[in-house]
């Protein structure tokens, strides 16, 4: 049993290393959502199970805080909203319960990210597609298996990974290094 758990720790370890290369991607990330956010907009973050847990972290890190007292950052979690999420799965379909609230919400100077650890979730698809018809920039995090669906997307970091853990796990740091690059961002634009 204790040998499993080494296990266990040793890939969330050699996960972490891994990080280094997706350095880029982390920063484009971060300073799109800055840009966006400058130009009045707003984040727009959504995800199915753990995915959707990922999601409302994020939007609480950028409302809140991850470190440091800065101005929030405008974030709006649509997994969160129970009401539309089962009003739009029973009127409609469970596959449009993103696209509808993107389409309503979202324009040219937002920013809609998407979380999927498989990247087959006709739901987040949509809900990307919806966020291009409305000409706002897309972000996915995804893992090994969701590169394709990145391709639809403007900017991705994708795990190199197929288990869901180490999937969750790499998203998890790449918000947090996300979210310190932006406290940074806000910092500097405070003292100009």
């Amino acid at each position: 049993m204790t040998a499993s758990l080494e296990e266990e720790m040793a890939a969330h370890f050699a996960m972490n290393a891994e990080m280094r290369a997706r350095l880029p991607d982390i920063i484009a990330i971060a300073d799109a959502i800055w840009q966006n956010v400058c130009a009045g907009g707003c984040v727009y973050l959504f995800g199915n199970g753990g995915s959707a847990a990922e999601a409302l972290h994020f939007s609480g890190e950028l409302i809140g805080r991850y470190k440091s007292n800065r101005r929030p950052l405008p974030a709006t979690c649509l997994s969160a909203d129970v009401s539309a999420l089962t009003c739009i799965g029973n009127d409609f379909s469970f596959d449009a319960v993103f696209a509808r609230q993107v389409t309503a919400l979202a324009g040219p100077q937002d920013i809609v990210i998407a979380f999927s650890t498989s990247g087959r979730s006709e739901n987040i698809r949509s809900g990307i597609a919806a966020a291009w018809a409305k000409g706002a920039k897309t972000v996915l995090f995804t893992g090994q298996n969701g590169a394709e669906i990145a391709k639809d997307c403007s900017l991705a970091f994708i795990s190199p990974h197929t288990m869901t853990a180490r999937i969750q796990e790499m998203h998890q740091l790449a918000m947090h290094l996300i979210c310190a690059r932006l406290e940074t961002l806000v910092a500097e634009s405070e003292n100009v």
